[in-house]
């Protein structure tokens, strides 16, 4: 292959960059400018556009890299930060291998241990990790009905509970509903023992991606109880940053919540729901296999230099259960004080 010097530059060529995740069947959300300038506006982890182009000029691989440093987890090269997914974007494994030799150029340039790809092609000799997170998606039924009759019977049941009680939806983007998403949240992975990211992290995704995400709150008499920020991707939702107070569980705001959301997508021509990732062994693993969402088993591959291990930045790891237990303690403004200096060292 005759191919030209990389492009290393943290915005290498914005309308080419659009232009080439636009054209590309296998582009996540997360491999956009908008994300990645998004993520790096919000916690001050700088970007690396890493660019493969032909003899003519064009673009045919990119890799979005987000250097994300904590004196806590360490640092590493993420592709991209704060994502599910991303990765490796190439025209063929030929460019995807001289991206993953490239972004190993630029670790080493900058004294970065280790590299991270949450998805796309998996460079030959890095360690692969395959058995931590699941993957679920299905496609979305024609109507509410068919929704419904798509949901397994004794989650089925739980959702017509919720579709009958006082409970009710909002959705939007404006203030009133990012300050009650960020409350909500907040609350909910406080009491799950882990940090909350920085609040600026969400409104500059909202502004970054426009009409493609939005906020579905449900309240109890006015007061917000549950909440899920969403992704709008070539016809998938993906409710991404959600969670509820701990009453949401006995009021069955969770199941209105998705199965709103799931009718709020067909609104906007989707007709696929990305339920996202969950640990293997969880909660949220068991409760999306509950609404008859089946696991699809993700590899993420990680680089290494020589002599180092990888992150752990796993909540859920035996390395931090001490900690996780004392979180879960911490009043909620200590809570939303001190987690998102933390939380943002995860990326």
């Amino acid at each position: 292959m005759n191919a030209p010097a990389h492009d290393f530059m943290p915005q290498s060529d914005d309308a080419g960059w659009d232009a080439y995740v636009d054209a590309h069947p296998a582009a996540t959300p997360f491999h956009t400018r908008a994300w990645c300038q998004a993520i790096t506006r919000a916690t001050g982890h700088k970007h690396h556009l890493i660019a493969q182009r032909d003899t003519a000029g064009r673009i045919v691989g990119l890799l979005p890299l987000h250097h994300v440093r904590s004196p806590l987890f360490g640092q590493a090269l993420v592709a991209s930060g704060f994502a599910v997914g991303g990765g490796i974007l190439a025209d063929s494994d030929d460019i995807a291998a001289v991206l993953a030799d490239a972004a190993v150029d630029l670790a080493a340039s900058l004294g970065v241990p280790s590299i991270e790809l949450r998805g796309g092609p998996l460079p030959d000799g890095w360690h692969v990790e395959d058995e931590v997170y699941a993957g679920f998606a299905r496609d979305l039924a024609a109507d509410e009905e068919a929704e419904l009759l798509a949901i397994p019977r004794k989650q089925r049941a739980e959702v017509r509970k919720a579709l009958a009680s006082d409970l009710t939806v909002t959705v939007g983007t404006d203030e009133e509903h990012r300050t009650a998403h960020y409350r909500v949240y907040a609350t909910s992975v406080r009491n799950l023992g882990t940090p909350v990211f920085p609040k600026p992290l969400f409104s500059h995704v909202l502004d970054a991606f426009g009409s493609d995400a939005d906020i579905l709150n449900v309240h109890q008499d006015g007061e917000p109880v549950a909440s899920v920020l969403s992704l709008y991707w070539r016809g998938t939702v993906m409710p991404y940053w959600g969670g509820g107070l701990a009453s949401a569980r006995g009021l069955r705001a969770n199941e209105l919540m998705y199965f709103a959301l799931m009718n709020h997508a067909r609104s906007k021509d989707c007709t696929r729901f990305d339920f996202g990732r969950s640990k293997l062994g969880t909660g949220p693993f068991a409760y999306k296999k509950n609404w008859g969402f089946e696991p699809q088993p993700l590899t993420y591959a990680c680089w290494l230099a020589a002599g180092e291990t990888p992150r752990d930045t796993n909540p859920t790891s035996a390395k931090y259960r001490l900690q996780v237990d004392l979180w879960k303690k911490l009043p909620l403004w200590a809570a939303n004080r001190i987690g998102p200096l933390i939380a943002r060292g995860l990326g």
